[in-house]
């Protein structure tokens, strides 16, 4: 049994905690390796490409196993599933720790991150099973509180560890963590799956995990390579006929691992596009202030993570005390994703407008990221509960991981767009051939040229970023009107439904 009769599990909040608890540690570890990267260039003597495969591995295996993981969970048990991601993920942290070369590193980031996506899927998955209809939103509010959390945690935890300890503690911490989460998992976490049986659908998983991961691929090698190079356009190519390939395969097979005629559900429409340009905003956004912090006005990496901490702080205090799930209830969900997108696209232009600049305000900036964290934790929980409610319950695995394939698509959308507009405005102002601002100061002639340049950098940060409001409040827009069309036609069928029966 997954339900109490009239409110869910009986240790429903227990068990929240606990799925939390192993969310965060795999969340932690998609930015903790940034601060490392100076200590992994001396110690284990790793190339620029070395220290790019050493972060891109985790992320791509995650995100193109995600559905995959998601569809198993529903088979075999979530409860299964979410175990044995822990445990992949603890052996792939203990690897990672103790490698001796760079090799043996970038091998154990991509084991951690096929535990990643079993974590990543069968959490949110639980939470559907074990809440009611009355407490989901409050507790998908603060189950996407750990993605902030883990966000904006990671350079902060990974710069206080390096402070102390060698690059290695970074991964090994996550092992009394992963073990602690394992034990409560066995012992409290109901096991749930689809009661139908299905038959795996073993050529949908291949298409669908070469599909993500080529399109992913190319998104992560775009800022790098260039947009045009064959580097970007041949996984893309191969990605989008992978993807392309599961689409039709997933129309024809009794037994499909995505059923496409959820794509004919405007609330499921509704929430992926809401879902995609939120993260679109949030992981653009933060990778330009990131640049913005280090490069343009000289903090270092721990000083910069410090200086981005409101955002995650204000979507923590807002989710804590329920203000965000009450605003969902009061107002429904239509309304809240306008009024969160609108939020999070006026604190990107008060980044652009009062926090930009080489001489900008830091007041400016934080404005911009308290308005930010207050539209994402309106905004997030409401559409990530809208998708899920879109799927049958029996599909809840696969639901989390297409909500994770959006995070993840729509986090490398918001740096590949917004950073291509950054370096079109910077390539536009000043007349460089380096690839980085570092380079393109390092080159400069002298300090009026390095002025221009930290100029001309900084003019290209706001633009971007005034791209990416303008983005995600249409993007609101569009998705408010899809899910208003929703739940009007639910309330039109409602009242055939007893008739029906």
């Amino acid at each position: 049994m997954t339900a109490a009769t009239g409110g869910g599990h009986p240790q429903r909040w227990l068990i929240l905690g606990v799925i939390c608890l192993a969310q965060l540690t795999v969340l932690l570890d998609n930015t903790v390796l940034s601060v490392a990267i100076p200590s992994l260039t001396s110690e284990l003597h790793a190339s620029t490409s070395d220290i790019q495969w050493m972060i891109n591995a985790y992320s791509l295996v995650q995100s193109g196993l995600l559905l995959t993981a998601g569809n198993a969970a529903d088979r075999y048990g979530r409860k299964k599933l979410l175990a044995t991601g822990l445990a992949l993920f603890g052996l792939g942290s203990l690897a990672a720790g103790l490698a001796g070369s760079t090799a043996q590193l970038i091998a154990a980031r991509a084991g951690m991150g096929v535990g990643g996506a079993l974590l990543m899927t069968t959490t949110l998955a639980v939470v559907m099973q074990i809440f009611d209809d009355s407490e989901r939103v409050k507790a998908i509010a603060l189950w996407s509180t750990v993605a902030s959390l883990g966000f904006a945690g990671g350079p902060l935890i990974g710069g206080v560890i390096l402070n102390h300890f060698w690059w290695g503690m970074i991964f090994l911490i996550n092992l009394p963590v992963a073990a602690v989460a394992l034990v409560a998992v066995l012992k409290l976490v109901p096991e749930s799956k689809n009661p139908q049986g299905e038959r795996p659908d073993l050529l949908g998983a291949l298409l669908s995990t070469i599909g993500m991961t080529a399109v992913v691929y190319a998104i992560i090698s775009g800022p790098g390579h260039g947009w045009t190079s064959a580097q970007v356009l041949v996984p893309a190519a191969v990605g989008l006929l992978g993807l392309g390939a599961f689409a039709l395969w997933e129309l024809h097979t009794p037994y499909p691992m995505l059923d496409m005629h959820f794509f004919r559900n405007q609330k499921f429409i509704g929430a992926v596009g809401g879902s995609i340009l939120v993260v679109f905003g949030m992981g653009g956004s933060l990778f330009l202030l990131t640049q913005h912090l280090q490069f343009v006005l000289g903090y270092e990496p721990l000083e910069a993570g410090l200086r981005m901490a409101p955002l995650a702080l204000t979507i923590v205090g807002l989710n804590l005390t329920g203000v965000g799930p009450k605003i969902v209830m009061k107002l429904g969900t239509p309304p809240t994703v306008v009024l969160g997108m609108t939020l999070v696209a006026a604190g990107l232009t008060s980044i652009a407008l009062l926090g930009g600049g080489t001489d900008g305000s830091y007041w400016g900036m934080l404005l911009g990221l308290v308005l930010m964290g207050f539209g994402i934790a309106v905004s997030s929980p409401a559409m990530a509960n809208a998708l899920m409610s879109a799927i049958p319950p029996e599909k809840a695995g696969v639901g989390a991981g297409i909500n994770g394939t959006l995070a993840e698509f729509g986090n490398g959308l918001g740096v590949a767009v917004l950073g291509a507009v950054l370096n079109a405005r910077f390539a536009a102002l000043v007349a460089v051939t380096a690839t980085s601002l570092p380079a393109a100061l390092a080159a400069a002639g002298g300090e009026a040229e390095r002025r221009q340049i930290s100029d001309a950098f900084a003019s290209g940060l706001q633009t971007s970023q005034l791209v990416g409001a303008i983005a995600v409040f249409a993007g609101g827009l569009l998705a408010a009107v899809l899910l208003k069309r929703a739940e009007r036609a639910e309330k039109a069928l409602a009242p055939e439904q007893p008739v029906a029966a």
